[in-house]
């Protein structure tokens, strides 16, 4: 294993080569000279040299001159921005016939999907030992050394903290390009799960979806029952239609054959295949789909278990993705998430569903879309204005300053933030791919159907732009690149939901009712449905840990039984009915391990920021709280907001809201 390359510098090894750096600068030196000794003898390998190499390497390297300092920084922030730049745009384009709807994937193409050349910038940058010369002169600070220290830090410091965790980490090319091409797998598996709906029918045989109708599971499937909203009580059969898809899918249940031979109709209620036009079926035909997904989740835990050994500060990916990346404990995101599922307020908003929809709720209603006044409009009109502005992906590119225009930036900035956008055909759902070097730009990769664009698509890329927005402030317009981006995915998230919620007033359409009502109560229900799904994936990643030699099989039992579960505390409650496993279908479950949470905190920073921008210049807000740059969260809501990270205003304006109309907060039975 390549753990067997470390070497043991022991602890007189690094006594000695600090006493040799104190005994020739001083005494004043002490304290920096033994915790960068100390940082390069945990990295510092078999391969790198001997004991007596470690101790003149720290001997030939340690810069005492603070002028030579902060020329190294600079330096190495010129350079890293130079090489992981170029890097990303070549991973991009590598990766374009996968992620881009370019037509059928070729076999070159997967190949070079898999060809990740970013993964040997780390054991370069440590075989040059360039690696090494940040570790011995510059702090890496722990997440708790930034929230009890940041606060008198400048810029500079700041800066010079996020440089140096660049190199905080030393894990084998091999460790990485697996993980890397794992990934790359379960991506293309999600990319390619379409459910072709016209092919979907009732118990009688009627075809419930326009011909022409492939859905992507989760992300389509969920949009399809948003949209189904503005048909009302016809379009509830499509609806529960739809839920069984979600259940078929995550039990792993749907016929093997349906989504593969074009010739077979299928009724996701009784699971019965059926041939449309041709002989009836094999028998073999019925048989259900392999565990593919949980071979998938199974994967990409185990080749991201083997990054373990190489991080002893965070020697899992649960606490790698909580500690270093979204720099929040997993037990304050799990508490953050409990309160808002226990929020008496969320069966306020439920009753107010069911009295709006005129029936009890059903499971799907976690997506209800009406809170926000957008059911009034039907889908035909929606995706009719949509295509008219529309038809194209170049017609989306060029309406780009317009659009930012009408959001509130000015019309000068609008266009320089256009000029930095490149939007793609996207052969998935969509997402938004940052720049890393300033002279590149952001994508925007979206689904623009033959006919235009729809309502679906233009929402979602809406959603996206958002995140281009940041990626572009964050990077082209911030005063040290070390800084570049935001403090973790849910506060870009943030911006991304901010975008996404104003998709009607970018139509020229009004929402139905008091907007800042609205808001409150969407973004509450809303958050609640994520974080029902955010502790599904929580727990399934701790019984990964707990159950590594798990089957797929398995793995899908243990989501299932997570599912129902959080469902029946939490959702049951106000549903009436146990026992639902929807809350498994996120596809994400499968390409962004522990990714879900960030949506949960991007909706409750996201609400923070709304409140702020409320009678201010909302260009001009952007920009400002986006260039705060990559902070501690707490550090960057502070300054974004005057405030720390919390639930408690969602819930107070919501309890506002719902007096305003009439509601007071209902008592929820456990």
């Amino acid at each position: 294993m390549e753990g067997a390359a470390r070497s043991a510098i022991t602890a007189a090894d690094v006594a000695r080569a600090a006493r040799a750096l104190t005994d020739r600068l001083g005494a004043d030196h002490a304290a920096d000279v033994e915790r960068g000794v100390r940082q390069v003898a945990e990295r510092w390998w078999t391969e790198d040299g001997d004991a007596d190499a470690f101790v003149r390497f720290c001997d030939e390297h340690y810069l005492s001159d603070p002028s030579e300092r902060s020329e190294t920084i600079a330096r190495l922030e010129e350079a890293l921005e130079a090489v992981q730049g170029r890097l990303a745009e070549i991973r991009r384009t590598l990766s374009e016939p996968i992620d881009l709807d370019q037509g059928p994937i070729r076999r070159v193409d997967a190949l070079l999907h898999d060809l990740n050349l970013g993964a040997h910038l780390t054991p370069d940058l440590f075989r040059t030992r360039v690696a090494f010369l940040a570790l011995l002169n510059f702090p890496v600070h722990t997440l708790e050394e930034r929230l009890r220290e940041g606060e008198a830090w400048d810029r500079e410091a700041w800066a010079r903290s996020r440089l140096v965790e660049r190199f905080a980490e030393r894990v084998p090319a091999p460790v990485m390009q697996e993980a890397a091409r794992t990934l790359n797998a379960a991506e293309l598996y999600v990319a390619e799960y379409d459910i072709p709906m016209d092919r979907v029918v009732a118990p009688d045989g009627e075809r419930l979806f326009p011909e022409g109708h492939p859905l992507i599971s989760h992300w389509g499937l969920r949009d399809e029952i948003k949209a189904l909203y503005a048909a009302g009580m016809a379009g509830l059969g499509r609806q529960r239609a739809i839920l069984a898809i979600m259940t078929r899918i995550v039990r792993q249940e749907i016929p093997d054959a349906f989504r593969r031979d074009a010739r077979i109709l299928w009724c996701p209620e009784t699971n019965e295949i059926r041939a449309a036009g041709a002989p009836a079926p094999s028998s073999d035909s019925s048989r259900r789909e392999p565990d593919t997904r949980y071979r998938h989740i199974l994967d990409v835990f185990q080749a991201l278990r083997r990054i373990d050994p190489y991080v002893p500060t965070a020697p899992s990916h649960i606490r790698r993705q909580f500690e270093l990346d979204r720099q929040i404990p997993e037990a304050e995101v799990e508490a953050m998430l409990a309160s808002i599922l226990a929020a008496p307020e969320g069966a306020s908003i439920g009753a107010l569903i069911a009295e709006r929809l005129g029936r009890p709720l059903e499971p799907f209603d976690i997506w209800y879309a009406g809170l926000t006044g957008g059911a009034s409009h039907g889908e035909a009109e929606l995706d009719r204005l949509v295509r008219e502005r529309y038809p194209t992906i170049a017609a989306y590119q060029s309406g780009l300053p317009d659009l930012l225009a009408r959001l509130g930036f000015g019309r000068e900035r609008a266009a320089w933030l256009a000029d930095r956008i490149v939007v793609d055909p996207s052969r998935g759902a969509g997402h938004a791919l940052g720049a890393v070097r300033r002279e590149d730009k952001a994508h925007l990769r979206t689904r623009v159907p033959r006919g235009g664009m729809d309502y679906k698509g233009f929402n979602i890329a809406l959603h996206e732009l958002g995140h281009n927005v940041e990626q572009v402030f964050s990077l082209h317009a911030i005063d040290r690149w070390a800084l570049h981006g935001v403090p973790n995915t849910g506060a870009t998230e943030a911006f991304a939901f901010l975008f996404q919620e104003r998709d009607l007033e970018m139509l020229g359409l009004e929402a139905d009712g008091d907007a800042r009502r609205s808001q409150a109560l969407h973004t509450l229900w809303t958050t609640r449905e994520i974080a029902g799904v955010s502790l599904v994936e929580m727990r399934l990643w701790n019984w990964l840990y707990a159950h590594p030699d798990a089957t797929p099989g398995a793995v899908r039992e243990a989501t299932l039984e997570f599912a129902r579960d959080i469902w029946n505390r939490h959702f049951a409650p106000l549903f009436g009915i146990r026992d639902q496993e929807l809350l498994a279908v996120y596809s994400h479950m499968i390409t962004a391990p522990l990714y879900l949470s960030d949506y949960a905190i991007g909706q409750i920073i996201m609400f923070q920021v709304a409140r702020r921008l409320r009678g201010r210049d909302f260009g001009a807000e952007v920009e400002r709280i986006t260039r705060l740059g990559c902070l501690t969260p707490d550090a960057w809501m502070r300054a974004a907001v005057g405030g720390p990270l919390s639930v408690a205003p969602l819930l107070e304006e919501a309890r506002e809201a719902l007096r305003a109309g009439g509601g007071e907060p209902a008592a929820v039975g456990r």
